[in-house]
């Protein structure tokens, strides 16, 4: 497989009740990069979130930067989600939940939507919570990285994928071995990285497949999602909040 590589900017738009978001995919002329659907980088202010609505086919992560969001779900889960944590629900065969950020103060994290294979489509749907002290992290020079998803991390999901948070003080260096099936992206959250020949900066994104090595670096403090996971090869019908 050759590499490919791709750079993008996110959206602004308005979601949910109120909620602004920075839209990766789906937009106009980009729907999906299989396996993933969906992927916002949300702001909740108070009085704005997502109430009670469905989904079926895929799975979802959403991972909280700063403020908390509460969960509740049709089959009775109840829980607080914090700066640090995550939560994974498996849609399945469906699913209906609400998310509401904090009272006070300022919520933001990313949500990620993860397709499911045809065969898992009609699968029981699930929650999973994950807290902030129970991703594993490990320190590298001038850096952080948190395992969000792999064979470290608590939180599991149906499809393979390979997902960090990383850190880099200026002039710090991040390498990362995948595998040579995966795609992906790198998601820059605040500060300014290179990739190759390509920088970015907040909201922008570059895409990539057929790659063993992976390289980034920073100019300045910097925080970026590195999301690569194995496509299914399979069509992707999304209808609103269902993935046939």
């Amino acid at each position: 497989m050759t590499e490919q590589f791709m750079v993008r900017q996110a959206t602004a738009m308005k979601e949910g009740a109120g909620v602004d978001v920075k839209r990766l995919m789906p937009v106009m002329g980009f729907m999906n990069y299989d396996p993933f659907v969906l992927w916002d980088d949300f702001t909740i202010s108070p009085g704005h979130g997502f109430p009670t609505h469905s989904h079926r086919g895929f799975e979802a992560i959403t991972y909280m930067f700063e403020g908390t969001i509460r969960h509740e779900d049709n089959l009775g889960n109840r829980s607080t989600v914090e700066a640090g944590g995550a939560q994974r629900f498996t849609a399945g065969q469906g699913i209906a939940h609400s998310e509401m950020p904090s009272e006070s103060g300022q919520t933001r994290g990313i949500q990620l939507w993860i397709n499911l294979p045809r065969q898992l489509k009609s699968t029981a749907p699930g929650y999973q919570q994950v807290n902030a002290h129970q991703f594993p992290e490990r320190f590298i020079d001038k850096g952080k990285v948190r395992i969000l998803v792999g064979d470290e991390s608590p939180l599991k999901l149906l499809t393979p994928v390979h997902y960090l948070e990383v850190f880099l003080e200026p002039d710090g260096h991040f390498q990362d071995t995948l595998p040579v099936d995966y795609r992906g992206f790198i998601y820059a959250v605040e500060g300014r990285v290179k990739i190759g020949d390509s920088t970015l900066t907040s909201g922008e994104a570059r895409f990539m497949e057929g790659i063993k090595q992976l390289t980034v670096s920073s100019t300045q403090a910097s925080r970026f999602m590195v999301c690569f996971g194995k496509p299914h090869r399979e069509p992707i019908r999304q209808h609103g909040p269902f993935v046939d």
